[in-house]
């Protein structure tokens, strides 16, 4: 099964999966039998850039389950993460000088791992705290997909950032029936482990996240981030051409203000047709920039400690009077205050 536009439930990446084959591999597991009960051809494993339908992932995550036997199956296989299972985000990742960068772009790229969860990033009296909601509807199934994603976080942070900074994990769900398995938890994080917690998260103390990280290069997580806007483009050549425009923009912006003749290039199109698809859609291109403009000074204002003149950089103003005084007049207050 590819990708659909029709798909109601969003789509799940190659990467993502394999991690969870590669366990139930271990574990004796004929995985082609359940890939075709869950209605996923075995024969997209073979590209790493296709994609197929959330729905099926949860089911073939539910299948692995019983198969296994394993109450925590999940974590289990995070032990298999590696750079590719993140996708092209697994490489920009490994490429940001601070664990602070590396949460910045989570958010605005994790699609391209799949539409299974969101990532947020919150703080409180010195401490940071970054989240997974699980979009599964199944119980068991979003249990050990949230248990593997934060297995994961903390393996891909300590085998491949050289950082382990975890303060503790909470979960929201009960911890496990079986108290024996307490201490499993304990030794896969190395830290604190609690269970029904407000939400599920790994936490660190803040003073951590402008640690440099030594294998940081800012020349070839350029090349990535082009590279992870292309891959958003393709999963989103069925979205209005608007939310394609932002994607392009999402690469762009730091670097300069491009023009909406720049952006019509990329998207294989004239100017004058991207001007028609867009009034099509109620919206201007200006209209479009500001709107991301906007999208993206909330989300570094609510869920990053970047400052307002970096924030400023990164929306490609020339002049931090510029982004104030567009800021305000989106919402009435300057970025200061709004934080």
């Amino acid at each position: 099964m590819e990708s659909s536009k029709n798909d109601r439930f969003g789509l799940a990446s190659v990467p993502a999966l394999k991690p969870y084959l590669k366990a139930a591999e271990d574990c004796g597991i004929d995985c082609y039998s359940l890939l075709k009960l869950a209605g996923i051809d075995a024969e997209i494993l073979q590209d790493n850039n296709k994609h197929f339908s959330n729905s099926a992932m949860e089911k073939l995550i539910r299948l692995l389950i019983i198969e296994s036997g394993d109450p925590c199956f999940g974590l289990h296989a995070a032990k298999y993460v590696e750079p590719s299972s993140y996708s092209v985000l697994g490489y920009i990742a490994m490429n940001c000088s601070t664990l602070r960068k590396i949460q910045a772009k989570i958010p605005i790229f994790e699609k391209i791992v799949g539409d299974m969860g969101q990532t947020s990033i919150t703080d409180d009296n010195g401490y940071i705290y970054q989240s997974w909601l699980c979009t599964f509807s199944d119980p068991q199934a979003k249990r050990h997909e949230v248990e593997h994603v934060l297995g994961s976080w903390h393996t891909y942070g300590r085998h491949y950032l050289g950082i382990n900074c975890s303060h503790s994990i909470w979960f929201a769900h009960s911890p496990p029936q079986d108290e024996c398995l307490l201490n499993e938890y304990k030794e896969i994080f190395g830290c604190e482990v609690c269970f029904n917690k407000p939400l599920s998260c790994i936490v660190f103390k803040e003073e951590v996240l402008d640690e440099i990280l030594p294998q940081a290069n800012e020349q070839l997580l350029q090349t990535l981030l082009e590279h992870a806007t292309q891959a958003m483009a393709i999963i989103d050549k069925y979205q209005p051409v608007s939310v394609q425009v932002k994607n392009i923009l999402i690469l762009i912006l730091r670097q300069r203000t491009p023009s909406s003749e720049t952006i019509a290039r990329q998207l294989g199109m004239s100017n004058r047709t991207l001007q028609r698809k867009l009034k099509e859609e109620g919206l201007s291109y200006k209209e479009v920039l500001n709107e991301l403009r906007l999208e993206l000074a909330l989300h570094y204002l609510e869920h990053t400690e970047l400052t307002v003149e970096t924030i400023a950089d990164e929306l490609g103003y020339m002049e931090i009077r510029s982004f104030h005084r567009g800021f305000k007049l989106w919402t009435g207050r300057t970025p200061g205050s709004y934080r």
